[in-house]
């Protein structure tokens, strides 16, 4: 408590504060690449759960039979569902993943005596972690470019295939949101020429029970479990990022390992092939915990829905919004589509003024910016839980806002009008932020109509 502030003051305070945010409870957020899923609360129920909760790290191995039964069989529940044949829960978040996953394929290849092999390969498309995790981990990214239908130049992926390829990174569905119909032949060249295929995992929510990364080639991946599993994104952490190996691959998973001896389960800290330990005790073992609810709870059957309901959410919204917005790639997407504000700039309205004015519409903006191949690219991901109904009112928001771009350009270039705080200054913002303490309570803000009025 602040000795100077009384308490009911500070009470309106934050409550006022907390009625300000917006968040996927609260908004939709159809920020692409991302899958702003809801999360069920029955999984925040099972994670608080006394016997998960309460567990300590350091508690022997003969007190958490139950914490490891249930850790094993996420697991193997995971290695069915990417068709992989092992899988570490250690690494705690997506791009923690990448990396676990790339130590992984050094190892490997040292192992084969093929340690010069330092060059990866990224399509033009990627997550930029993809190539950031390729300079953390000591080895060089090559970029791949994309043919005009959005999939890898098979072309250009042969030309730069030699003796130092370590690797090939996909994203499948990539971050255009389209399959790569050709990954089987992708990987059989990248085999063929002595690397291996990482993948990736951003977008298995787009493929669940449907397609398996193992079958069509992949080596290694990473999955995060925030985005396809429904576990929170959590501001920064806690997170959660398992990798997922083919066979030949398991002995350099990083340590420890959960193993069976005697009947009984324990952890195997004797790997000498192991990358070794990438995180303190045993994983953000909450996280994890919330993963399995929703994969437990939903089934194989389940799984499947998510996926096909997913995708057809992104191709309604998609179908609606291409007579308004250019779509660079005019063919079905699976999760997730991009489109691009090239007409409305012709008006002075960008890709960010757009999502300026969404927020007076009561909406989260889309992913804007990416990738990076597409100009004024707005990057849309509905997810599988959002209703008919709330995909409609966004549209219309965006239908709308095309018109107003057309018609009254300046209404986005001063967005957003009804929130708190309008437009910001955000390049000074990030260099020197003003942080106080309360700072005051400013007075509650007239919300501004739609069309500004």
């Amino acid at each position: 408590m602040l000795a100077e502030v009384g308490e009911l003051d500070l009470v309106r305070h934050y409550v006022r504060l907390s009625q300000r945010n917006l968040g996927v409870d609260t908004a939709f957020y159809p920020l692409g690449s991302c899958t702003m899923k809801y999360n069920p609360r029955v999984h925040e129920k099972a994670a608080a759960l006394p016997g998960f909760a309460g567990v300590h790290p350091w508690q022997p191995e003969s007190s958490i039979q139950g914490f490891l039964a249930l850790f094993r069989d996420l697991e193997r529940r995971l290695a069915a569902i990417t068709g992989m044949d092992a899988v570490s829960l250690q690494p705690a978040a997506g791009a923690h993943g990448e990396m676990a996953g790339l130590l992984v394929i050094r190892a490997c290849l040292r192992e084969r005596g093929e340690g010069r092999r330092r060059v990866v390969l990224i399509p033009d498309s990627a997550h930029g972690t993809n190539p950031a995790t390729c300079t953390l981990c000591g080895l060089k990214a090559v970029q791949v470019r994309s043919t005009p239908h959005g999939a890898i130049d098979v072309e250009d992926l042969r030309a730069k295939l030699s003796p130092d390829v370590a690797a090939v990174m996909v994203t499948n569905p990539n971050t255009l949101g389209l399959f790569e119909a050709d990954i089987a032949g992708v990987a059989g060249r990248v085999h063929e020429a002595g690397g291996l295929v990482y993948m990736d995992g951003a977008n298995l929510n787009a493929i669940l029970g449907r397609a398996r990364p193992g079958d069509f080639g992949v080596d290694v991946m990473h999955l995060n479990v925030h985005k396809t599993f429904s576990t929170p994104h959590g501001g920064g952490g806690p997170g959660a990022g398992p990798i997922a190996v083919k066979a030949a691959l398991e002995p350099f998973l990083p340590v420890p390992r959960i193993v069976e001896r005697n009947g009984r389960l324990a952890w195997d800290w004797v790997r000498p092939a192991s990358v070794g330990k990438v995180k303190s005790f045993w994983g953000n073992a909450g996280v994890l915990l919330r993963a399995y609810a929703y994969i437990a709870g939903l089934g194989d059957e389940g799984l499947r829905r998510v996926s096909l309901h997913a995708v057809l959410n992104a191709n309604y919204l998609r179908a609606r919004l291409k007579g308004a917005y250019a779509l660079p790639y005019d063919r079905p997407c699976l999760h997730e589509f991009v489109l691009s504000a090239v007409r409305q700039k012709k008006h002075g309205v960008r890709a960010l003024d757009i999502a300026k004015r969404l927020l007076d519409y009561g909406f989260h903006a889309p992913t804007i910016y990416f990738p990076l191949i597409v100009p004024e690219a707005l990057m849309i991901e509905p997810t599988e839980t959002e209703s008919r109904e709330t995909l409609d009112r966004f549209a219309e928001a965006m239908l709308a806002i095309a018109r107003e771009a057309e018609e009254t350009p300046d209404l986005l270039l001063q967005a957003p009008h009804t929130t708190p705080v309008r437009r910001l200054d955000e390049v000074r913002a990030a260099k020197t932020p003003v942080l106080t303490c309360c700072g005051g309570i400013p007075p509650a803000v007239e919300p501004v109509a739609p069309d500004g009025g």
